[in-house]
């Protein structure tokens, strides 16, 4: 495994992941989650039909598109990769998440800028998924790894809001973040062999709790 992916994948990475639970806060604030079980069924239902699939199974094609748009050097090339960004976020029903892509991904193509790898215009103007591709094309990462790294990501983010949701525990949180692997796995390898433009998902409760989250009285997370 290339040393870069772990720089990717640290929690330390400044793109302020922390200070989001995409929707967890108002589920655990009214009670449908509230221990551990809850925590897990509900970290693998996203993984299995959630938005996040959508996007894991769109990286391999914006990884091509930025290759193509890096080597021809022409804003022609440019073009596909607005048009991932502009179709991921319309996916995506909550402002909060939609505001959180924008400023998450803007943040780690910052950070890349400030690490001597610029997109081909400097731009910084694109979602999380498309400056996490642009991460694995950088430093030269495998597909499946990035995939991999993108899923394992979203749990550890979702087990850090539920240590400060939830009355869970760091020992605990590992447990779920351990068991969740094979599931990241199978997921990873299912997701690069589907067309993301093709694939339906059933995560309307998470919609709605994202949507939901801005309407709570008092919030730990961002809206």
């Amino acid at each position: 495994m290339k040393l870069e992916f772990l720089q990717l994948m640290s929690p330390s990475l400044p793109v302020g992941a922390f200070s989001y639970s995409e929707g967890l806060e108002w589920l655990v604030q009214n009670k449908k989650v509230y221990d551990e079980k809850t925590l897990f069924n509900w970290i693998e239902s996203e993984l299995s039909r959630g938005q996040i699939t959508i996007e894991a199974s769109s990286i391999a094609y914006i990884m091509r598109d930025l290759v193509n748009w890096r080597d021809k050097k022409d804003d022609e090339y440019k073009i596909p990769i607005e048009e991932w960004n502009s179709w991921l976020s319309s996916l995506r029903d909550s402002p909060d998440v939609r505001s959180q892509q924008i400023q998450m991904g803007e943040s780690l193509l910052q950070l890349l800028i400030d690490l001597d790898h610029p997109l081909p215009d400097n731009d910084k103007k694109f979602i999380w998924p498309i400056a996490w591709a642009w991460a694995g094309v950088c430093w030269n990462i495998s597909q499946i790894d990035l995939v991999e790294g993108f899923l394992y990501s979203w749990v550890a983010n979702q087990l850090s809001a539920a240590l400060r949701l939830l009355s869970l525990g760091p020992t605990k949180a590992q447990q779920l973040q351990k068991k969740s692997l094979l599931h990241i796995k199978s997921q990873a390898t299912f997701l690069l062999q589907q067309n993301p433009k093709k694939i339906w998902i059933s995560d309307v409760g998470a919609i709605m709790a994202q949507q939901s989250h801005v309407e709570l009285y008092s919030r730990l997370f961002r809206s």
